[in-house]
Formats: C-alpha cells, sequence, structure tokens
C-alpha cells in the first residue's frame, strides 16, 4: 500500500474526472433551451390560445411553482440513491412535458402541462452539484460552478434566436418536439457513463483517485438526512432567502423579457431575438468572473470574506443597473444596462452554489436543493407579479423594475449575516 501511494503521488492525474463537467455543460444547455423557448413563443402562444397578460403569468408561473416544490425531493433523492439514476428519469420526465407542450390546447392544457414540466426540472441543478462535491477536489468546485453555469447562462441567451429560426420552419408547437427530444440523448449517454462513486470508474489512474478520494467519501448513498439540523440552521435559511432575492430579478429574463421588448420598446419578433440574448449572454460572463474574482479576494481575506464581497458588489450592482435601464430611451442601450444587470446578478452565482456544497457536505444534494426550492419560489413569483402590475398600472414596466431591484437590494442583508463555508456537520 505505501508503494502504490508513493506510485500514485509521482503519476500525473488523468482527467476523467472533467467528465462531469463536460455533462453537467452539456445538460446546463439542455434546461435552459428548455426552459427558456416558451419565453420567446410566448407571443404566438397568447393568439393563438388566446391568452391574457395575467394567463401567461399564471403559465409561467405553474413551472416556477413545480420547480420550486419538487426541488428539495429532487436533491434528496441524490443524496439517497445517487445522481445517476435521479438524473436519468428526471430529464426523461422534462423532455416528454416539452414535447408535450407543443401539444396543448387551451389555457387549463398548458398550465398542467407547464407544471408537469417543472416538476421534471427540479432536481436537476442539485443531482449535478451532489456529482461535482463527489467528482471534483476542493478547489475546483467552485470553477465548475461557474463553468456550468456560464454554459447555463449562455445555452439560454442563444435559444431566442434559434426558436425564431426553428419556428420559422416547423412552427411553435413542433419547435417543442424538437427540443425535447435533446434531453432524451443526453439521458441515454450519461447513464451509461457515470458513476455515483468515482472510485469505482477504471479510467483513473492512482493520482486523480488520490485526488478524488477525499471527496468520494460522500458518494454512498444515505437517508439519514438531519431535517431538524436544517430547518433550525440561520446559515440554510439565509442561503435560501439571498437565493430567493437573486431568483426573482433573474426570472424576469427567462419569461417576460420578449413581451418587454415587443410591447415596451416596439420591436419585433425578429429584432427583439437578438437582443434578448443580451442579458443571458452577459449573465454566462458573470459566472467565471465571480469566480475569478473570489479567488482574487482570497488572496488577501478568507473565503467567507471574498464570497460575501463578491454578493455585495453583485447585488448593488444587479438593482443600480435595472433601474438605469429605465431612464434609457434607445433599447440597444436599455438592453445593454439589463445586461449589466444580468452579468452583476451572475457575480453572485458560483459563491452561492459553492456554499451550498460546503456547507451542505455529504447532503450538499438536499441542502442545493432546498435553497433552489426558495430561489425558485422568487422565480415563481416574479413573473406573476409582474403580470398583475402590469394590469394595475396600465403596462407600465418601468415599476416592475424597481420591485426588483427593492429585492435585489434585500439580498445583500442575508449575505451580512451567512457563513457560506462551515459544514452542518461541525456548526453548533
Amino acid at each position: 500500500m505505501p508503494q502504490v501511494s508513493v506510485r500514485s503521488r509521482e503519476e500525473r492525474p488523468t482527467r476523467v474526472r472533467y467528465w462531469v463537467i463536460v455533462f453537467a455543460v452539456a445538460l446546463a444547455v439542455i434546461t435552459y433551451i428548455d426552459r427558456v423557448c416558451i419565453s420567446q413563443a410566448a407571443p404566438l402562444i397568447q393568439r393563438d390560445l388566446g391568452l391574457s397578460k395575467v394567463q401567461m403569468g399564471w403559465t409561467f408561473t405553474a413551472f416556477g411553482l413545480a420547480y420550486a416544490l419538487f426541488e428539495m425531493p429532487g436533491g434528496y433523492l441524490g443524496d439517497w440513491m445517487g445522481p445517476r439514476k435521479v438524473l436519468m428519469r428526471i430529464v426523461i420526465w422534462w423532455s416528454i412535458f416539452t414535447a408535450a407542450t407543443g401539444w396543448v390546447w387551451n389555457f387549463t392544457s398548458i398550465l398542467v402541462t407547464r407544471f408537469l414540466f417543472g416538476a421534471g426540472e427540479a432536481g436537476c441543478f442539485p443531482n449535478v452539484t451532489k456529482a461535482f462535491s463527489t467528482w471534483l477536489p476542493q478547489e475546483e468546485k467552485e470553477r465548475a460552478q461557474s463553468i456550468m453555469w456560464l454554459s447555463a447562462r449562455w445555452g439560454g441567451a442563444f435559444t431566442p434566436p434559434l426558436v425564431v429560426l426553428v419556428m420559422r420552419h416547423v412552427g411553435w408547437r413542433h419547435t417543442f418536439e424538437v427540443f425535447g427530444g435533446l434531453g432524451v440523448i443526453w439521458a441515454v449517454l450519461f447513464y451509461r457513463w457515470y458513476q455515483n462513486d468515482p472510485l469505482k470508474n477504471p479510467k483513473l489512474n492512482g493520482a486523480e483517485r488520490e485526488l478524488v478520494r477525499n471527496s468520494a467519501r460522500h458518494a454512498e448513498g444515505h437517508g439519514d438526512v438531519p431535517w431538524g439540523r436544517l430547518l433550525a440552521s440561520q446559515q440554510v435559511w439565509l442561503l435560501c432567502w439571498q437565493y430567493f432575492c437573486l431568483s426573482y430579478g433573474w426570472y424576469f429574463y427567462i419569461t417576460w423579457l420578449p413581451t418587454y421588448l415587443s410591447e415596451g420598446r416596439h420591436l419585433t419578433i425578429a429584432n427583439s431575438a437578438w437582443l434578448a440574448v443580451l442579458p443571458l449572454f452577459c449573465g454566462g460572463l458573470g459566472n467565471p468572473a465571480g469566480a475569478y474574482l473570489t479567488g482574487l479576494l482570497a488572496r488577501s481575506r478568507d473565503l467567507a470574506q471574498s464570497r460575501r464581497i463578491m454578493a455585495y458588489v453583485g447585488f448593488t450592482g444587479a438593482a443600480g443597473f435595472l433601474v438605469f435601464s429605465t431612464r434609457v430611451g434607445d433599447p440597444l442601450w436599455a438592453m445593454l444596462s439589463i445586461g449589466f444587470a444580468s452579468f452583476c446578478n451572475d457575480l453572485v452565482m458560483p459563491g452561492t452554489w459553492a456554499a451550498a456544497m460546503d456547507v451542505g457536505g455529504k447532503y450538499a444534494g438536499t441542502l442545493s436543493g432546498a435553497m433552489n426550492m426558495w430561489g425558485n419560489v422568487g422565480g415563481l413569483l416574479c413573473p406573476l407579479a409582474i403580470g398583475y402590475l402590469l394590469k394595475w398600472t396600465n403596462n407600465d414596466w418601468n415599476v416592475t423594475f424597481y420591485v426588483s431591484a427593492a429585492i435585489y437590494l434585500a439580498g445583500i442583508l442575508f449575505w451580512a449575516f451567512l457563513d457560506p463555508v462551515t459544514p452542518l456537520e461541525m456548526a453548533e
């Protein structure tokens, strides 16, 4: 055994573990394609199904409600059974209901379909986070989260022109069928390759095994989640509430943005599709920037303080640029300002999800599921609130931005008291 250990230290580690990031990147892109495509198709869906703005708001909210409700159960299943089986099942489920969105015929049918779609997508990112926590060494986890969220945002960013292109050839109904097929392909390939325990993959050499051995101890399935400790933990609630604030403002970009460009800025669908790229594209850039800047800050101060500073900068910038966009008359400059708001929003993302891994430990799936659940409570309230705000203010879009900015600023308060590094097992 000592000889093996010495030899493994002399070897150069293989890079098999990076395939987990590759699969996560591909899944993040598919997730946001399937999620964002309805926002681009929304004007046509409203016209063909005869939906009002409030009904369209409820359609967006149906997804967010199901996504929030099933997040924690999805994360718990990942801790109990491992991500391999759970991810395969949920990806196939949501792919079916992505396709089924093209088969709806009235308000009730689209409401039920989008709810079931949201139930399928729930648990996706908690299970990916669980996979990262077991397959990657500590120093690579935050960077992996930034790469995945960059891919997620860019997948969503380029969805609007992609959806317009596909809809032009096959119509909005068949477009959902096309995108639904992507997830099925991913699920089959992932299930064939992935192992819950990285040490069971024979392609890892001795050096890489030593590199991931400490993380792999979280791979064993378990159902003994300390629910009482989770519910009583101040850190858990602070983590959840700051993600609520982050998600509320962000959900505008994947729900009402095309309608805002069409009605608030009087642009055609073709022109607005390219401008709609900006928020998610800029948000994608915010993720690696957030991880990089946190690393720079951590050289001169502790990691908890570094993550806190990035959160302060991100929330403040997101609120400020949203308000500034209401003062700009030119649509391009307004969207650039909203793009910078999204960039600042995503400066917070890597530290947030890394905190869920660090605080959660072997319960990372459950905790990240709880955090994402609470974030998506904000996500389901955002499109619904916007629908009613537009109704009450005679389509004054500026009011919706002021509300989002105020909620962003509240996120700073939660980070001020958050310990984003101490595991639950070590916390008093």
